[in-house]
């Protein structure tokens, strides 16, 4: 153990700043499973990181304490920068970077052990334990790495959005993935269990291994439909996490490992949540996409069964609303209406309308989008109702207005056996009184079919982008109230 500024002290202690380091990370994740808390889950978990990370370079004195605090200095400003230059509607991507920047982490760090391991005079075996986690979260954090900047590239428009089929792809997934497994079998066999290759032949085995992980982490992630990107994002997270657990066994790094292992089984189980919230299963998200539309041609439902009305006669049946429910989409955060949403609401609210918000746990673009556009328009927590507790709810609405969202209040989820999107949970938004539809045109969601709700009696469509028409709902109801 390295005398450095903590040297002086017994190795208990970096074992004890890691307990307190974990006991942070878990109180963190449990305040963050509520909107109300959460806020201070995250200072809280970033406490007890700041604590870890502290600890961990003073005590074995990786840098000295004036770099130590100019490193600290500039990751903060870039960090405090990004919190006040991104929008909340560009949350998703930066997740998702973030999500990347974990597992290119893991990789840098795991490779760099295997090189720092190396004596280049011998031939020395590195022992199985640190050559096989090092392969896995040279893997693991490459693909999560790659796959995250396809992932944040389809959010951010910058990549193809719809869904690409074809067994070419998967067969090319499969070849990368095995070359990137066979490659660390080579450096597990000859550096970990026979030691007796000199080390030029073996090391250059890890980054064969990575070029063969970052590709089939592109293949995998890019022919996925930008509409499945929440649940990418929740896996992608739990990946980083599983990356970090790995290479905290390589460095034998206690807490590196609980905070990995804390967010690899968080984000599973949120991207399982989110698969049951499509009704799909991880593997067909991943090398399937959403079945090709049924037989219902769009002109068959559309035609003649479309009421299109105005931001007026909205007004007037707001006038006589007794209780309103708001059920934003994705189309609410690409046009930036959240605040034009959160205005309508409370000015609903000051003439005695009782107001909520119907969220779908895969409306948008990462898990909790919706709720995170709200929460930045000063939109009550409460006031947001899961879909499970709305939907008894709807029946005793007297007007359901759904800015920008589509497949998640489609009734052939529950109508129809042959959808592509049948079982899936909607929002039952058809059973109010009356159901009126912000979109820009007819156009299809991420399943490619129509949307029969848009032709029920009770529905009508209100034409339009999202922030203007909801601004057009305040300007009417302020001139009558």
């Amino acid at each position: 153990m390295a005398d450095g500024v903590l040297g002086h002290l017994p190795p208990s202690a970096l074992e004890l700043a890691y307990l307190v380091a974990a006991i942070f990370f878990i109180q963190g994740l449990r305040d963050m499973t509520h909107p109300r808390t959460a806020t201070r889950g995250n200072l809280i978990s970033s406490g007890g990181m700041f604590l870890a990370v502290l600890a961990t370079v003073l005590y074995f004195e990786i840098l000295s304490p004036v770099l130590l605090a100019a490193s600290l200095l500039v990751g903060g400003a870039v960090g405090a920068w990004l919190a006040v230059s991104v929008e909340t509607t560009e949350m998703p991507q930066l997740v998702g970077l973030f999500n990347g920047f974990g597992g290119g982490a893991s990789t840098l760090v795991a490779g760099a052990e295997l090189v720092d391991a190396v004596d280049p005079a011998t031939t020395a075996s590195l022992g199985l334990e640190l050559t096989t986690t090092a392969a896995i979260a040279g893997i693991v954090g490459t693909v999560t790495f790659f796959g995250s900047l396809v992932a944040a590239g389809k959010l951010h428009g910058l990549v193809g959005d719809s869904p690409i089929q074809g067994r070419t792809n998967q067969v090319m997934q499969a070849l990368f993935f095995a070359a990137a497994v066979l490659a660390g079998l080579f450096l597990i066999v000859q550096s970990g269990l026979l030691g007796e290759a000199p080390v030029a032949e073996w090391l250059p085995a890890y980054w064969a291994l990575v070029a063969a992980a970052a590709i089939f982490g592109i293949l995998l992630v890019y022919p996925i439909g930008g509409a499945d990107m929440p649940v990418v994002i929740a896996l992608l997270n739990s990946m980083s996490g599983l990356a970090a657990a790995t290479t905290g066994f390589v460095l034998d790094n206690t807490a590196l490992i609980v905070a990995g292992t804390l967010v690899g089984a968080a984000g599973l189980i949120l991207t399982f949540i989110m698969c049951d919230s499509m009704n799909r299963s991880l593997t067909n998200v991943l090398f399937g996409s959403m079945a090709e539309g049924g037989d219902e041609d769009m002109e068959d439902i559309y035609e003649g069964n479309i009421t299109e009305t105005s931001p007026e006669e909205v007004e007037m049946m707001l006038d006589a609303a007794e209780r309103v429910v708001i059920v934003p989409g994705y189309g609410m955060a690409v046009a930036q209406a959240q605040h034009a949403v959160a205005e309508l609401a409370d000015l609903l609210e000051e003439t005695g309308v009782d107001v909520e918000f119907g969220i779908h746990p895969v409306a948008g673009r990462m898990p909790g989008h919706m709720n995170a556009l709200l929460a930045e328009a000063d939109v009550d927590y409460e006031q947001m109702r899961e879909l499970e507790s709305v939907n008894p709810t709807f029946s005793q609405t007297d007007v359901v207005i759904v800015t920008g969202a589509n497949d998640v209040v489609n009734p052939s989820a529950k109508e129809d056996e042959g959808s592509p999107i049948a079982g899936m949970p909607v929002l039952e938004v058809w059973d109010a009184r009356s159901v009126i539809v912000n979109k820009r045109s007819l156009s299809p969601g991420f399943s490619g079919i129509p949307n029969p709700l848009f032709a029920k009696d009770n529905t009508s469509m209100l034409f339009g982008d999202a922030k203007q028409s909801m601004q057009d709902l305040v300007d009417a109801y302020n001139e009558n109230h």
